[in-house]
């Protein structure tokens, strides 16, 4: 089951620790990476001149750049060979720029799936309609996927599958030698949403036992009920019985209307079976038939699985024979670091399999840095989100980096600010040009929208350089040392994009002026936007547009670039598990095609089994 290397880095690289330190030395000395992976967001992109295009790259490569069409540039930066790329007027990059290229992808996790994926859907078991029902096509291919690469690797795990068939030599190295021969009992589906993947598992032919943690009722309530469409759960059928209901009231007396007392009642009557039955309304009593799907509601907030495990279904004995393997598609967050703890924080726990997403979510663990270093802390980054400051100060133990390795690089450790983790969210390779073009013009209206507040007042410009004087003169500071105020907007309606600029400004001044959640900046819009009148903003317009080929060069750059946030990250998950004692094997390998689903890393520990534990 392991892939032949536990990382899926180039072939350049002879060992995984040949892999790692390069990669930590690259991201922790390139300052034109760390620029681009943290220090500058497209919200400040013109409020200095001449603009951050210039600020941030390299001046040997500004002519060149600009001389190029975008999409052929994405190109160049994703698919094309960098050595033998051709361009417009038989132009040359600067050699820095096709160094620099080469760097990222030569240090980029390889994204292709494993073989044994690589024969396609069709090769699965399909999901029936029933089993598929609310789910996108991608959603499909994902769970296709991730249901027939779990049930495999828990038959690893275990020593055997499923059918009780013996474990080949490989699955047998994999889980130390499978000495109990115990099946995987059950699977814990770590932010489970909607339970597509629980209810594929619980299905033809898998039939697993699933046990869906999630935080938020209505997917519960959502998952559900899609259990009962696909036929794993009755709907709860109503079954009256007078003679016992008036058995009950009599018990009951003149506290018929107290819920305790009703309740004491029913179990006085009903005896062991009273459990299964609740009140609705006043007068008729239900019982809900058993599914084959377990949920467990509540937030978790670190990788302790205690609770989640005291309410799982069975028997003492069969309690204590509980053997479970942690899993999730796309945990968002920090979840995904629970999940991966949770190998070593319970007992019970075998194995997991995680895939992670929402970078953007994970808080950080070591905080600003001490020292002067980089460009990491440039306060552009309250604009884009109100919360880094806050997350960044937390110290959270649970956060980013988990391993020890890059908790203590260098002597101060890896960091990676928001800024950074949510540019590991894209997937620049997938790029249309259709889709280019659309975020392209939102994020260009959104830095024009920026520089239109300041200078209108309605932000004002933050200074920041970690060594120079709180009163130095402004004049006297680049541009990325200057910042404005934090505002972010959020998500505006798309027919906000399909007016023009005007539009636009109209939607998100609107926006700011009336919505609750923004009244804090109310006042400030009608004092300062109220007079501006659509003429005011195509002058603006007019000013920019032909600047904006800069903003789009430097977003994919800083898109193309975080793929190596990614693989820090990733990387961090799986040092983390190789740094356990606990931990037999661990590895990372893609299960999803890139194309549609481009979060296709799955970090996977497995633990010793308690003869290799007890001999540690």
């Amino acid at each position: 089951m392991p892939p032949s290397k536990p990382l899926p880095c180039s072939d350049e690289f002879a060992t995984p620790e040949a892999y790692v330190a390069e990669l930590l030395a690259f991201t922790s000395t390139s300052d034109t990476w760390q620029i681009l992976c943290g220090a500058v967001h497209v919200v400040d992109f013109f409020i200095t001149e001449p603009g951050l295009f210039y600020a941030t790259l390299p001046a040997e490569w500004h002519a060149f750049l600009l001389s190029q069409d975008v999409m052929a540039l994405l190109d160049f930066f994703v698919r094309d060979d960098p050595d033998t790329a051709t361009f417009a007027d038989g132009q040359t990059p600067p050699a820095s720029l096709v160094a620099y290229i080469k760097t990222i992808r030569r240090l980029a996790l390889r994204r292709e799936v494993t073989p044994a994926a690589a024969a396609g859907d069709e090769a699965l078991p399909p999901l029936t309609r029933t089993v598929s029902v609310g789910m996108s096509p991608k959603k499909v291919h994902e769970v296709k996927r991730f249901a027939d690469y779990v049930t495999r690797l828990s038959s690893d795990v275990c020593g055997g599958g499923a059918d009780g068939e013996e474990v080949t030599r490989l699955s047998s190295d994999v889980c130390g030698g499978g000495a109990d021969g115990e099946e995987v009992t059950h699977f814990v589906d770590f932010g489970s949403g909607q339970n597509y993947l629980g209810r594929a598992l619980a299905s033809e032919p898998y039939n697993r036992r699933v046990v869906a943690v999630e935080g938020r009722q209505r997917n519960v309530d959502a998952a559900k009920s899609y259990d009962t469409q696909s036929g794993l759960a009755r709907k709860p059928t109503v079954r009256r019985n007078k003679k016992v209901w008036n058995e009950i009231l009599a018990v009951a007396g003149p506290h018929k209307s107290d819920p305790a007392a009703l309740a004491a009642a029913v179990r006085q009557v009903a005896g062991d079976d009273g459990d299964n039955f609740r009140k609705i309304g006043s007068d008729e009593l239900s019982y809900t038939a058993e599914a084959p799907l377990q949920y467990v509601s509540g937030r978790l907030d670190n990788g302790d699985l205690s609770e989640v495990i005291a309410q799982i279904d069975g028997g003492e004995e069969e309690k204590r024979r509980l053997k479970l393997m942690a899993m999730s598609i796309h945990s968002c967050g920090n979840l995904s670091h629970y999940g991966i703890r949770s190998l070593v924080l319970n007992p019970e726990i075998h194995a997991v399999a995680i895939v992670g997403c929402c970078y953007n979510l994970v808080t950080e663990k070591l905080g600003p840095p001490t020292h002067k270093h980089g460009h990491h802390l440039r306060p552009t980054l309250q604009a884009v989100n109100g919360r880094v400051v806050h997350e960044s100060a937390r110290h959270d133990p649970q956060g980013f980096p988990m391993s020890a390795r890059l908790s203590t690089y260098g002597g101060h450790g890896v960091r990676a600010n928001i800024t950074a983790r949510m540019m590991a969210c894209q997937a620049p390779q997938n790029w249309t040009a259709s889709d280019s073009a659309l975020f392209f013009t939102r994020h260009f209206y959104r830095a024009v929208l920026q520089k239109i507040f300041l200078d209108r007042g309605a932000v004002h410009e933050v200074l920041f350089d970690p060594g120079a004087d709180p009163g130095a003169d402004p004049a006297t500071l680049g541009p990325l040392q200057k910042s404005t105020s934090p505002l972010a907007i959020g998500t505006l309606p798309k027919r906000s994009y399909h007016g023009g600029l005007p539009a636009y400004v109209r939607a998100a001044v609107t926006k700011l002026t009336t919505s609750s959640e923004y009244k804090k900046h109310a006042q400030v819009m009608r004092d300062t936007m109220a007079d501006m009148s659509d003429e005011d903003v195509e002058a603006y317009l007019a000013r920019f547009e032909p600047r904006k080929k800069e903003l789009c060069i430097v977003w994919s750059l800083m898109a193309y670039s975080a793929t190596l946030v990614e693989a820090l990250m990733v990387t961090d998950r799986w040092l983390w598990l190789t740094e356990q004692d606990e931990v037999r094997q661990a590895w990372v390998e893609t299960v999803f095609d890139f194309g549609q689903s481009p979060r296709n890393l799955v970090v996977v520990g497995v633990k010793k089994d308690g003869t290799e534990t007890e001999g540690k």
